[in-house]
């Protein structure tokens, strides 16, 4: 698996060293000549800072375009497009994909009434599945050292989200109620610190795999799966449910083997 610790800052910080080398060495020519240097340098330092932000874009984009596989000694592959991972047993192709759940409420802020409903909603959106889905959840305590000021900010950018979409002429009435409830979820957290409760983390995916006879018949099989499945739980749960690429699909990956042993690495590999 030492192959998956290649991760998008580490990308970027190879990027940056070639424009720091790059911009070096142009500055000790003379002339004219220094000015490609200088302008490939720049390229670099923009390019690295691009991919530290946005790596979960940019890596799958220039893996698809250079039609990059890369292949690990457990015998699992990465296609260029980093949106499955694929291993061959026997003469078919098994091709797994990962679903970020994000849940802005918590089962502590809700009546008994309102508990049982979403369990409904839960077991009914389940029990329209046709295959076997892995739902995986991993419950931390924060650090409240800048736990505070990271929700505040949040919290404004949630509200910030809500005013453009009530602001609109024909807003989504569903998005509207998720971005409400995301707000709620936010003065809720904020409550409970105030009132000296160890603020609790929750990261929740889903995992879906199938079959083909090729690589691409059994990643088309699982998309339209990861599909079906972000449909069925977003309009049942009213969450938002978000297909995995990249850095982020692998690291899910990593996590059927091993899950971070503190609550800092893990929200250190959620950054």
């Amino acid at each position: 698996m030492a192959a998956l610790e290649m991760t998008n800052k580490l990308y970027a910080y190879v990027v940056l060293a070639v424009g720091l080398l790059t911009l070096f060495f142009g500055l000790s020519l003379q002339g004219d000549l220094k000015f490609p240097f200088l302008a490939f340098s720049s390229v670099c330092v923009m390019l690295s800072m691009a991919i530290y932000k946005y790596g979960y874009i940019i890596i799958p984009l220039l893996t698809q375009f250079t039609h990059v596989i890369e292949v690990h000694d457990a015998g699992y592959e990465i296609l260029p497009g980093q949106e499955a991972i694929v291993r061959k047993i026997g003469d078919v192709y098994y091709a797994s994909m990962f679903l970020m759940v994000r849940i802005y409420e918590s089962a502590s802020e809700k009546g008994p009434e309102e508990n049982q409903v979403y369990t409904q909603y839960f077991e009914r959106a389940i029990s329209s599945v046709k295959y076997v889905t892995k739902f995986c959840t991993m419950v931390y305590i924060k650090d409240l050292s800048k736990y505070r000021e990271r929700i505040e900010t949040r919290r404004a950018e949630a509200q910030l989200r809500l005013s453009r979409e009530r602001d609109k002429p024909d807003p989504d009435i569903l998005r509207m109620d998720r971005y409400e409830r995301e707000v709620a979820m936010y003065d809720g957290q904020l409550a409970r610190i105030a009132g000296g409760v160890k603020p609790m983390g929750v990261v929740s995916y889903v995992m879906t795999t199938a079959t083909g006879v090729t690589k691409e018949a059994a990643i088309a099989a699982s998309r339209t799966q990861a599909n079906e499945l972000r449909a069925t739980i977003s309009n049942a749960l009213n969450t938002e449910v978000v297909l995995l690429t990249g850095e982020d699909m692998k690291r899910c990956f990593e996590w059927e083997y091993a899950i971070p042993p503190s609550s800092t690495e893990l929200e250190q590999s959620l950054e």
